[in-house]
């Protein structure tokens, strides 16, 4: 394996715990409903087109025409997106606290631009990154090559002496295709258990 000199993390679902559950539990109060709600109206592929540069409004009013009947379900999302934004991980944001103390580290996250400074601004842990990638600034998404080699251009970074985690299966896969060294994310204790076998933590 090369000399890993930079560390990239993902941020939902890595160092963040994101889910629209966190908002749509107290309105539906019943489960079952809930995920129907978010498995065919307000779906994850739908919110990624915001974090690919579409703006909250336009998307929330496309599928207002959409689906009229769901009009005020489908405008608390967004109207309650801080609700979404649960809470850190810490035992994440522990890593990345050693980790940032040894390497420049650098994020790479699927965020809409116009939700992301939210989070920023009230996360001190963000303030590590010596950079950041948005995709919604951007108009790039992961797994998209493009944003991966804009990445490389911006912050002058070689992937394969980069380390990238994320918890999303294709997304690594499309930075194995560049070279990247990568970790897939599925908990602080793997990623802790990988670090130390890959010898960047001790």
């Amino acid at each position: 394996m090369n000399t890993i000199t930079t560390i990239i993390f993902d941020f939902g679902g890595v160092l963040m715990d994101w889910n629209p559950r966190y908002a749509y539990k107290p309105i539906f109060k019943d489960d079952e409903k809930m995920e129907w709600f978010l498995e065919n109206i307000c779906t994850d592929e739908w919110n990624i087109e915001q974090d690919r540069g579409r703006t909250l409004k336009e998307g929330t009013q496309l599928l207002q025409k959409q689906h009229p009947e769901y009009h005020d379900l489908i405008q608390a999302y967004y109207d309650n997106w801080e609700t979404m934004l649960h809470s850190d991980i810490p035992e994440s944001v522990e890593i990345l606290k050693i980790l940032a103390a040894k390497y420049p580290t650098y994020g790479l996250t699927n965020w809409s631009a116009e939700t992301f400074p939210i989070a920023y601004k009230k996360y001190s842990h963000f303030q590590l990154f010596k950079g950041i990638l948005v995709s919604g600034e951007e108009k790039l998404i992961k797994p998209n090559p493009e944003i991966y080699k804009l990445m490389l251009k911006r912050f002058d970074l070689d992937a394969e002496n980069s380390l990238f985690i994320d918890d999303n299966i294709k997304n690594i896969e499309a930075a194995k295709e560049l070279n990247f060294n990568c970790i897939h994310f599925h908990s602080p204790e793997q990623l802790k258990k990988d670090l130390i076998e890959m010898k960047i933590l001790d």
